[in-house]
């Protein structure tokens, strides 16, 4: 249980972040928990499971990618604790290939919308939205990047790392440039922490007023986002929770003392409505936010909604 709870504090810091790499994190630990685990009876196992996929569904309330990774991941059948086992290390196996998968299906997919010649907006560290725009590179066609900062745990200055030591010509700038800076740009490919059943995207806070400005200037607005972003709970009616980080993200909370008529607030996502979305583009192709109630009952399967 140490490592699973070292995974989930990581989880929960974000030393460990970005949707993709979150669920891919919970189904290692998971399944390096399992194959540990000691149960005389599979009541036993059962309750020590769920215990710690509780764990680290409860470290972030907005990435649906956890507890959907985790969830997929524990289901068994098997009325034994060897057999449980079994089947929940070939479950999060199974997962953590289809993670790795679903990423190259998005670069082929994504590169194929990427014009030659295209300015390419971007917004956060989203490794399905980087797969988009480096694959696209990669097949010999000629394009730059507009990266925002992020704020505020910037990670944008990740994406000018990596773009950087691909050779693909980025430009970095401020979060409340984006207005300014989107007669530039042709495209706008960004990731998702979770999609919900109408279509409408939840990610990085900004995102909303970026899909807004791209609306406005009549500039196409993709989502690269993996199949296991999409959230089957939304089904029923649940909303996808926002997270509040802790304010010391955003300033010194020492300073707030001289303050007194002053609150802090730090939502770490926001929602975009599904009709600033032009596609998605997902492991299992381009689809417009419309159809998003078919990834779920397709690759996800409706008894999903039923959980958590």
């Amino acid at each position: 249980m140490d490592q699973l709870q070292e995974t989930a504090e990581k989880i929960r810091t974000m030393e460990i972040r970005g949707a993709g790499r979150i669920a891919k994190a919970a189904a290692i630990a998971i399944r390096d928990y399992v194959r540990n685990l000691d149960a005389y009876t599979i009541q036993e196992f059962d309750y020590k499971v769920q215990k710690a996929a509780k764990t680290l569904v409860n470290t972030r309330p907005t990435a649906v990618s956890l507890p959907n990774a985790v969830w997929m991941s524990v289901k068994y059948s098997k009325k034994n604790v060897d057999g449980a086992r079994e089947e929940i290390i070939n479950n999060a196996n199974q997962f953590i290939k289809q993670a790795d998968d679903a990423l190259d299906n998005i670069g082929n997919i994504g590169a194929r919308r990427i014009q030659n010649g295209d300015v390419i907006l971007t917004h956060c560290n989203s490794h399905a939205a980087l797969s988009a725009i480096t694959t696209a590179f990669e097949h010999g066609k000629n394009i730059s990047v507009i990266t925002t900062e992020s704020r505020p745990r910037k990670q944008g200055l990740l994406n000018i790392k990596y773009l950087n030591d691909y050779g693909i010509p980025t430009t970095y700038i401020v979060d409340s440039a984006v207005r300014s800076c989107i007669k530039d740009v042709d495209k706008v490919i960004v990731g998702a922490d979770a999609i919900s059943v109408n279509g409408a995207l939840v990610n990085k806070i900004g995102t909303s007023q970026l899909a807004l400005s791209a609306h406005e200037a009549r500039v196409n607005f993709l989502v690269a986002a993996e199949t296991y972003k999409f959230s089957p709970r939304t089904i029923q009616g649940n909303l996808i929770e926002i997270e509040d980080r802790p304010i010391d993200e955003v300033m010194d909370p020492d300073k707030l003392k001289d303050l007194p008529h002053v609150n802090v607030k730090n939502p770490a996502f926001d929602v975009t409505p599904a009709e600033y979305i032009d596609l998605i583009v997902t492991d299992a192709g381009v689809i417009p936010p419309g159809m998003a109630y078919i990834i779920i009952k397709e690759y996800l399967g409706w008894e999903l909604s039923d959980i958590g």
